[in-house]
């Protein structure tokens, strides 16, 4: 039988592909979190349709509002606009919510070692993205190194982001390619029925697929 991983899973296209990767290699456990963001019912939505088309159980979803209330993030706090066109090297974008993945990791490996998984996956983008700080391939590292010191003598759990260094145009296409169903993903950070088209996350799916010679199954305004 194969091994066991949780996949964080947002209900994008990066972490759906992540999924997909992962199940070459092991069963699959589903995470989601929902933190207050704008497009929270889609996006969980979405979660629930991956983890039927993966056949992923188990699933759990995990309240992170805390995040919320804390806020500093456009997702989190209507009073931030949500940045739009392509994303400006070397700035943060307003969409960042801080320190947000260390929660989740920090789920994901708190289930992790009660499932017996050996690995954790993450479809963190670092080198074609909006440039979160905590979507670095040094964070990942690091927290593996946390969770090695803060967990039993016997648990081992490997984090595995395996699309981190992936361009959106090669995602898309490693995708197409593994048959995934980006038609039931969203990317869109500000509308929850039709993609706003303006956002950032829009802007890099649109131009992924485009680059890829791809058609998007879901529209955008």
């Amino acid at each position: 039988m194969k091994p066991l991983a949780v996949v964080c899973v947002s209900g994008g296209m990066d972490s759906c592909v992540t999924a997909a990767l992962a199940r070459e290699r092991f069963r699959l456990a589903f995470l989601h979190g929902n933190y207050g963001q704008r497009t929270e019912a889609r996006e969980l939505a979405c979660f629930h349709a991956l983890a039927d088309h993966f056949g992923a159980e188990p699933r759990l979803v995990v309240d992170f509002s805390a995040l919320h209330a804390i806020g500093g993030s456009s997702l989190t706090d209507r009073a931030i606009p949500v940045r739009e066109g392509e994303p400006v090297a070397g700035v943060v974008p307003t969409s960042y919510v801080p320190f947000r993945n260390a929660h989740l990791l920090s789920a994901a490996a708190s289930w992790a070692e009660v499932l017996g998984a050996t690995a954790v996956f993450v479809g963190a983008v670092w080198e074609d993205s909006s440039g979160y700080p905590d979507c670095r391939p040094e964070f990942y590292a690091a927290f593996e190194k946390a969770i090695d010191l803060g967990t039993r003598d016997e648990t081992r759990i490997a984090i595995e982001t395996p699309v981190i260094s992936l361009t959106k145009a090669q995602i898309v296409a490693r995708g197409l390619a593994l048959g995934v169903p980006f038609g039931s993903t969203w990317s869109c950070y500000q509308a929850e029925d039709v993609a706003c088209g303006a956002c950032e996350s829009c802007v890099l799916r649109a131009r992924g697929f485009a680059e890829a010679g791809a058609v998007d199954p879901l529209p955008q305004r």
